[in-house]
């Protein structure tokens, strides 16, 4: 066209565009736009639409809202259409800033655009990204207000939300409703379904959904698999892995980086570690690229099983193969080398991650400050933990209850309390191990006061909290003399149907006989034995010894016959003559 000096007009260039759009060589496209700006042709709306399109797909999406905004000035040339606002909306779905997704489709009709189908589809898309299920819906019916019918891409958006906001039977409605109405659910609609099902523990339906689309001529993909391994390793199913891996294989599909990690990830999740690593020495051989992802489950997997070596190992791996470093990676290596003790190659880890200029998260800080904690170093703990609010890191209650557990084991318990009141401050929620750590500081100082308030705190929350726990604040209450305040809340324990074990009651008799309470004694004797829990032989000699050399001859018949009696109904009934001769227990 050049050669015989006629220049490609505007339609020429859209089309080349186009073309270079379709064939999804991006940067090609936003090159060639590069070259039209030199010449005398001026872009359309067309043009835009194209050169936004391409921005989203690279990730440029400060760059096409850019050009968004510049269409909708006053003095531009060409003004965004439909097609435009369309592309901002999904900008904003993939961005997660759903609001700003609203607030672009309702400026839209506001400039007098109506929408079409695909308009209200990115906007259900949208809600469904993040399992909004409720405002998916709404936009659906709204298509029908309007005269629009939802096509297949409407009816699997809408079940994608139902199947991220955890109602997989909804999803199934919809899928059903799909088919009433006379539309064919294609490969997208069945793995949609199948993630409704496999992401909320429903494995044996996901399966089902699986066969179901095969029946009906759609073949399953690398995505099906994918989600179905996924779903393996949140249900702890070892065998189903195994079978899913097999069905890849003899529909000839090709396992992906995606694919591997999920299967790798869902057997550490069930324990299967030598299964995982010979996944990952197959990808290795078939020249499947690992990511950081792939490493991330591997490094933190052996982590988990103490095999902290063999976790450096991999990260020795990643390192050769120049593989860029995550959060999570970080976390794991950093976490790994501290459990080996290595504490400076831990330090070295963490300031090498923020020099790479990749940000510590509060997991990250976290594990640095349970590396500190394990040296017994709370004065750096502290540290980190308020460079973590110079760096806008909001602090959890883990990374609390690992810093409260450095100033305890560091003697420090008033700033246990300090921290406490940081927490509530910044309404972070309470945890079991921040109120086991609160109530081990108020026993290092004796305070009584507060330890009255923290229980009344937890009162509510009594048939949730961990036994070890409970049976942590009898015990200060006990040690302090405040025997019949100790029976009280236990009795309020008792009430709430909160789990009651051996020590429990292990707990209740050393302090009733320290306080030389034996009618409470004897009778604590008898609520173990009518909960099941036989009591151990040197808690009967405890009182034994108790009624010889404290009671006086009247008292220790008295609690010797309670003893007897108390024995005679046992299931598991011991002579008196065997509790004297029986050698002390460990127990109790």
């Amino acid at each position: 066209m050049t050669d015989n000096g006629v220049g490609p007009d505007l339609v020429t260039h859209n089309i080349i565009l186009s073309a270079y759009k379709s064939g999804a060589q991006y940067l090609k496209a936003l090159s060639y736009f590069e070259l039209m700006k030199g010449t005398n042709i001026r872009p359309d709306t067309t043009t835009f639409n194209i050169v936004i399109h391409c921005l989203v797909k690279l990730g440029q999406y400060g760059e096409a809202v850019d050009i968004f905004n510049s269409m909708r000035e006053k003095k531009s040339e060409c003004h965004p259409d439909i097609v435009t606002f369309t592309s901002i909306i999904h900008l904003y779905s993939l961005c997660g800033q759903i609001e700003n997704c609203k607030a672009v489709f309702n400026t839209m009709l506001a400039e007098g655009l109506k929408p079409n189908i695909v308009s209200y589809n990115a906007l259900i898309g949208a809600y469904a990204s993040l399992g909004m299920s409720e405002k998916a819906l709404l936009v659906f019916n709204e298509i029908k207000q309007n005269g629009f019918r939802p096509d297949v891409i409407s009816y699997t958006s809408l079940l994608n939300a139902y199947g991220r906001s955890q109602k997989p039977e909804k999803a199934r409605e919809i899928f059903d409703l799909m088919k009433r109405n006379n539309w064919k659910p294609n490969l997208v609609s069945y793995n949609a379904l199948i993630d409704a099902y496999g992401s909320n523990g429903f494995l044996a339906e996901a399966i089902e959904v699986l066969r179901e689309m095969e029946q009906n001529g759609v073949e399953p993909n690398i995505v099906s698999i994918c989600t179905l391994l996924a779903a393996c390793g949140r249900c702890g199913k070892k065998v189903k892995i195994d079978s899913i891996l097999s069905a890849a294989e003899l529909r000839g599909i090709k396992l992906n980086t995606i694919a591997y990690n999920s299967a790798i990830g869902s057997y550490m999740n069930v324990g299967e570690y030598e299964k995982a690593l010979m996944l990952y020495r197959s990808m290795r051989k078939k020249k499947v690229k690992p990511d950081s992802v792939t490493y991330n489950v591997l490094i933190s997997g052996f982590c988990k099983m103490s095999k902290y070596s063999e976790a450096l190992e991999f990260f020795d791996e990643m390192m050769e193969l120049k593989i860029p470093l995550s959060k999570e990676v970080y976390s794991s290596v950093i976490s790994a080398y501290s459990k080996q003790g290595q504490l400076t190659e831990a330090e070295s880890m963490f300031t090498t991650m923020k020099t790479s200029g990749c940000c510590p998260d509060v997991i990250t800080y976290t594990t640095m400050i349970h590396a500190y904690n394990a040296v017994e170093n709370w004065n750096k703990a502290f540290a980190l933990f308020q460079e973590m609010e110079m760096k806008n890191v909001q602090p959890d209650s883990i990374a609390c209850s690992a810093l409260m557990r450095a100033f305890n084991k560091g003697d420090q318990p008033a700033k246990v309390l300090t921290l406490a009141k940081f927490m509530r401050d910044k309404m972070i929620p309470f945890s079991d191990s921040i109120f086991f750590e609160m109530v081990s500081a108020c026993s290092i100082l004796q305070d009584w006061r507060t330890a009255i308030d923290l229980i009344k705190m937890m009162e509510p929350s009594f048939s949730v909290i961990s036994v070890g726990l409970l049976n942590q604040l009898l015990h200060f209450i006990g040690k302090t003399g405040k025997t019949e305040t100790m029976m009280k809340l236990f009795y309020k324990i008792v009430a709430t149907g909160a789990e009651i074990n051996f020590s429990t009651y292990s707990i209740l008799l050393k302090n009733l006989l320290a306080a030389g309470n034996w009618r409470k004694y004897v009778e604590v004797l008898q609520w173990m034995e009518d909960a099941g829990i036989q009591p151990s032989i040197r808690m009967y000699r405890n009182i034994f010894s108790y009624a010889q050399i404290s009671s006086g001859t009247e008292y220790a018949a008295i609690i010797q016959e309670r003893i007897e009696s108390l024995k005679r109904k046992s299931e598991n009934q011991v002579s008196t003559s065997k509790l004297y001769d029986s050698p002390l227990p460990t127990l109790y």
